[in-house]
C-alpha cells in the first residue's frame, strides 16, 4: 500500500485554553503537568492529521518553562509534523501565554512530542512521508534526525557507535 505524501501545514493544529482557577498552583501559576496535558493533545491532533490513524505518545522531549503562565492568561498551542519516520512522527510545539488586558502575549515552551500510528490492534502501521516547504520547516526536518537519533541513544534502543547524525555534529570526517 502506498501512502500520499503530506505537507506539514496540514498537520497544523492551533488549540486554546484559558488558565483557570483549578489549573494553578498556590502561587497562581498554570501548574506543569496540566500544561503537559494540554501540550499532548495538541501535539496528538497534530499527529492524527498527518497518519490519518490512531497515534499513541512514544515519548516527549526536554520541556523548559521560560516564564510563568498567570491566571487568566489565554494559552495558545501551535502543534505541526516535523518529520515523518517509518511509523512515528515527531511534532514540534509552541506555547504561548498572553495576558488579554495588558495584550503582553511571550512564547513560554517548546517541546518535541514524538507518536507511533497503530491500527485497531494496536499493531504499528505505516505512516506518510512529510514534504517540507519553508526554509524553517526543512530546517526542522533535517534536525529531526538527529534528534530521533538522540532520542533512541538515551532510550538505550540505538548504540551511539550507530548514532552518524550525532556523531557528525562533533567529528569531521
Amino acid at each position: 500500500m502506498s501512502l500520499k505524501k503530506k505537507f506539514a501545514r496540514e498537520s497544523l493544529t492551533i488549540m486554546n485554553e484559558l488558565v483557570l482557577p483549578n489549573d494553578t498552583n498556590t502561587l497562581n501559576n498554570l501548574m506543569g503537568g496540566r500544561l503537559l496535558h494540554w501540550m499532548d493533545i495538541a501535539a496528538a491532533i497534530s499527529a492524527q492529521k498527518h497518519c490519518n490513524r490512531i497515534v499513541v505518545t512514544a515519548s516527549v522531549d526536554n520541556v523548559s518553562f521560560k516564564h510563568p503562565i498567570k491566571l487568566g492568561d489565554v494559552i495558545t498551542i501551535e502543534a505541526k509534523v516535523t518529520r515523518a519516520f517509518n511509523t512515528s512522527v515527531e511534532v514540534r510545539l509552541d506555547v504561548w501565554a498572553e495576558n488579554i488586558p495588558s495584550g503582553a502575549r511571550q512564547k513560554s515552551n517548546e517541546a518535541y512530542y514524538t507518536f507511533v500510528a497503530v491500527d485497531q490492534s494496536a499493531r504499528t502501521i505505516p505512516v506518510p512521508e512529510l514534504t517540507p516547504e519553508t526554509p524553517e520547516e526543512l530546517e526542522l526536518f533535517h534536525g529531526a534526525l538527529r534528534r530521533r537519533q538522540l532520542r533512541l541513544v538515551l532510550g538505550g534502543k540505538m548504540h551511539p557507535d550507530d548514532a552518524n547524525e550525532l556523531k557528525a555534529l562533533f567529528f569531521k570526517a
